[in-house]
């Protein structure tokens, strides 16, 4: 069953009636509508094309968001052979909003680290929905750590509204785990990869993100802070998130041009959510083009250049 989105209300009612009129077809065989049945399809495909050009940055975020999107563990099942996940950050707890382990991406060892939002009731609370708690931060840091020590590249696949803001992270130290994973990004000596495949929800994912290339799917977004908390905070209103969403140059295509995404990956038609995929063969492709980018680099070279990556941020404007 299709979970529409708001803006796709008109696309779910022409859908809705071709389904319609297909069943009535079945239930009596002398029926014949197969012609309005097709025309009533090609009106939609229309539609949906019309629908995904030159979207608003909150049509984004509903997409970006959308719960049939691939997730962490979709891509990893699909990308990655002899997938070992490791557990714990042998301090407090393991985070199932962080999920991560030793792989082979391409027939090459690496460490894959994601977050996971979970795909039902039962596993999104499991994964608390992706928004992680201190331990899974400091789980990524044990395994940068661990892929630092025998050369392995890490990949990052970021999707998550933030990190965890209850008072149980706060008291075990929740800006100290995101400020030490940043830290650890910047310090690695091997090459690392980060694709943002759904949310870049504030520090929550720039702990994971700060890489020497980043990767945004078409219609993900990548923000300090979410469209409605924005606009409670400006406005003390959060229906205001249309707003909040344009103001906070959220989009790839912005990010892009600021120079705070390396490059966009495309999405088919109708979002992830419809092609899985094919959107999942286009991020492994990316995935493979930027560890070959590179390959070759001295361990100085890579770390000192990711530093100065992120130093020079903020120099391009929209208008450059």
């Amino acid at each position: 069953m299709t979970n529409y989105l708001d803006f796709e209300k008109p696309l779910a009612e022409i859908e809705g009636k071709a389904a319609e009129l297909r069943a009535m077809a079945r239930a009596n065989e002398e029926m014949d509508v197969e012609a309005e049945a097709k025309a009533l399809d090609k009106k939609a495909a229309d539609l949906l094309v019309q629908l995904y050009t030159d979207m608003t940055p909150w049509r984004k975020c509903q997409v970006a968001r959308h719960p049939d999107r691939p997730h962490c563990k979709d891509y990893i099942e699909a990308l990655f052979a002899e997938y070992t996940p490791l557990a714990g950050d042998r301090n407090f707890a393991d985070d199932h909003a962080v999920m991560g382990g030793l792989a082979r991406f391409n027939g090459q060892p690496v460490m894959v680290i994601g977050h996971e939002k979970g795909n039902d009731t039962k596993s999104r609370i499991e994964r608390n929905f992706g928004m992680a708690r201190p331990e899974g931060y400091r789980k990524a840091i044990r395994l940068m750590d661990m892929a630092d020590r025998f050369g392995l590249p890490v990949i990052t696949l970021v999707d998550t509204p933030g990190a965890y803001p209850g008072k149980g992270a706060e008291e075990r130290g929740q800006s100290e785990a995101i400020a030490r994973s940043t830290q650890k990004c910047l310090q690695l000596q091997v090459p690392l990869v980060s694709v943002i495949i759904g949310e870049g929800g504030s520090g929550g994912a720039v702990a994971f993100a700060t890489a020497d290339r980043v990767a945004m799917l078409q219609h993900s977004v990548y923000s300090v802070i979410s469209p409605e908390g924005c606009a409670s905070i400006l406005w003390k209103d959060a229906e205001k998130m249309r707003e909040a969403a344009e103001a906070l140059r959220l989009t790839a295509q912005e990010l892009h041009q600021l120079g705070v995404c390396d490059r966009i990956i495309d999405e088919p038609v109708g979002g992830a959510h419809r092609h899985k995929k094919e959107t999942i063969a286009n991020v492994g492709g990316v995935i493979g083009s930027m560890l070959a980018e590179l390959s070759g680099k001295s361990a100085g070279g890579l770390s000192t250049a990711r530093r100065q990556k992120y130093l020079d941020l903020g120099k391009r404007g929209l208008a450059a």
